[in-house]
Formats: C-alpha cells, sequence, structure tokens
C-alpha cells in the first residue's frame, strides 16, 4: 500500500477564507456536527478538535461546532450514524482508511463509495517497535527470530484485522514467517504491553510510542517509509525520529506503510457544500495550528481534494483486498 506525500503549504491569508468560500454558493446557516468514528482521546478525535480549534481561531465558519464520538465497531457507528443523514451538509465525518477497509472485513450497514468524500489531511506513520532491552538491533534481526520460532514472536495491535495488523500480516508475507498477532483495544494499550514485556512487538505510530522511547522503555527498529523522517528535534538524549532506519533499508521489503486523515460528508449532499468544505479543510491545512499538530503527533501533513481522496481508496482497497483475501479475512 505505497501512499504518497504531498506536503501541505502555510499561507498566511486564512482569516480571508470566509468570504471566498462563500462564492461557493453553499454555507453553512446552522451549527455543524463533527463525527468523530473513534472514541475520545483517540488520534482520529485529536485530529477533529485540532480542525475545531484552527477553524474557531481564525473565523473559517460562521456557525458554531460540536464535536460527537461515535466510535463503537471499529468506527462503524460514526459511518452508520453519517450514511443515515443523507443529504444534510452540516455533518462532516471525520475517519482514516477505516471508511473504506472496514467493509472489507465486517458486516456494515453503508458502502464506501456511499460517503461523499472530502479531504485527506494528513498520513500517521508506523514504526516496528520492540522493547528497550531486546536482543533485536534491527529488523532483520528481529525478524530471524521469527523465522527460527515460528508463532513464538508475539506482536501486538490497535484491535483485529485493523490497520495494525493488516501492517503484521504484510510483514509476515514480505518476510516469510508467522507471528501470533495480540489485539489490544488502542495503541497506547499496545505500547503499554510491550513496555512490559507480555508481547515482543507491535506496530505502532510514533505519537503512540514516543513516551515509551522517552522513558527508555521501548524503541523503535525502523520506519515503513520509503525515506526517512524529516530531521527535527531529538526525542531522546541521543536520537530524533530522522534517525530511525526505514525498514525497507533493512531487508524488509515494505517500501511505505501510512494511514491517512480523511473526512467525508454523507451521502447526497450539495455539490457546492462538498467544495465548500473540501476549501474549509485547505484552509485549515495552511493554519499554524495545524503544522504544529502534525509536528507533535510525527504525521505527514498532505492534503487530498475529493478526486486525490476517491484514487487512494481505490488503490488501497485493492491492495487490501488481496492481503485480506490471503488471510481469510474478506465477508464480501
Amino acid at each position: 500500500m505505497k501512499l504518497f506525500l504531498k506536503a501541505a503549504l502555510c499561507g498566511a491569508a486564512v482569516t480571508m477564507a470566509a468570504p471566498a468560500m462563500a462564492q461557493s454558493g453553499w454555507q453553512p446557516t446552522r451549527p455543524v456536527e463533527f463525527v468523530v468514528t473513534s472514541g475520545a482521546g483517540g488520534g482520529t478525535d485529536l485530529f477533529a478538535r485540532t480542525v475545531q480549534a484552527a477553524i474557531a481561531k481564525h473565523d473559517l465558519l460562521p456557525v458554531s461546532v460540536v464535536v460527537t464520538n461515535k466510535g463503537a465497531g471499529s468506527g462503524a457507528e460514526g459511518f452508520v450514524y453519517g450514511r443515515g443523514a443523507q443529504g444534510d451538509p452540516h455533518k462532516l465525518i471525520f475517519a482514516t482508511n477505516n471508511e473504506w477497509l472496514l467493509p472489507l472485513v465486517a458486516k456494515v450497514a453503508w458502502k464506501p463509495e456511499e460517503l461523499t468524500p472530502v479531504a485527506g489531511m494528513a498520513f500517521d506513520e508506523f514504526m516496528l517497535w520492540v522493547k528497550q532491552d531486546a536482543p533485536y538491533r534491527t529488523a532483520a534481526e528481529f525478524v530471524a527470530a521469527a523465522r527460527e520460532k515460528p508463532g513464538a514472536v508475539r506482536m501486538g495491535g490497535s484491535q483485529t484485522r485493523d490497520t495494525d495488523q493488516t501492517l503484521t500480516a504484510l510483514i509476515q508475507r514480505a518476510a516469510g514467517v508467522r507471528f501470533t498477532y495480540v489485539p489490544f483495544r488502542g495503541g497506547g494499550e499496545a505500547g503499554v504491553q510491550l513496555a512490559g514485556g507480555h508481547i515482543d512487538g507491535n506496530t505502532n505510530n510514533p505519537s503512540e510510542s514516543i513516551g515509551g522511547w522517552r522513558g527508555s522503555q521501548v524503541r523503535p527498529l525502523c520506519v515503513f517509509r520509503s525515506q526517512p523522517l524529516p530531521a527535527g528535534a531529538k526525542v531522546t538524549e541521543t536520537q530524533a525520529w530522522s534517525d530511525v532506519p526505514t525498514c525497507v533499508s533493512q531487508g524488509l521489503a515494505i517500501e511505505e506503510f501510512r494511514m491517512p486523515r480523511s473526512t467525508f460528508l454523507p451521502p447526497g449532499v450539495p455539490a457546492a457544500a462538498q467544495a465548500y468544505w473540501t476549501e474549509v479543510m485547505r484552509k485549515v491545512s495552511e493554519t499554524p495550528e495545524w503544522q504544529d499538530y502534525v509536528t507533535r503527533t510525527s504525521q505527514s501533513s498532505s492534503f487530498m481534494a475529493p478526486d486525490a481522496l476517491r484514487a487512494l481508496m481505490q488503490k488501497e482497497t485493492a491492495a487490501a483486498r488481496e492481503v485480506y483475501a490471503a488471510e481469510g479475512w474478506l465477508v464480501n
């Protein structure tokens, strides 16, 4: 699932956005609801609340915004809710690639193409993590240990048949190994379990394990990216994110794996409303608040308009279907 990064540019003319967007022929006339397809405090929740804060600070909407969390069923609750709000452009759905991948592995009450794409905003990176005192110094050594004792190495992750287990399956296919996958309620819990030695590895995002790395509890072996992360401040006393080597450079043939931050509207909304919200998201991506957010969470900012988001959905769906079929996960 190789995804492509297009860096967003910071701009200064954010406060002029509202009059310009009014030219689209539509703008909200009542309070807007941001529907978060995760629980409170999760990554998608933080994504939505960052957008909400940027909109409020730069006066990008003429109405107020309320955030509601509907994360049950790996986010299915939020998508079903959005599907049921057909034609209502006052509800914006905040998601990842669970909008189009979850229907492949679970019986759900919406189809990915039914919701109206608005924008992709950023990509969450993934890393291979081990306990600080683990004997593995490289991804190659970790894979070699798994190959020596099939099923003995325990890989933890967030939920079942979600992004973490998908990446674990890709590692198994690429390296010809077999792990025992242990699902947890989220990446934070997977990080705690790794620090305690209850699992041998996980594929957490940088933000999910930054505290454990700083506290010398866990350490990253590699990042699933074609190039190292950009240079920045040191996370530990001696290392920055940019010092983490790519997994492909260590012999693990997965050049890139990322999770997009995406937004949708319900089905059947006016085209002018879709255009309006795409422009709002574009303006948000240019604010200092958004740039601070992606820096703090070690994400890669990448704005995608609806057509680009649709293309990503199609590409990821095709790639995931192949993996899921091999794993026996497909439900349709």
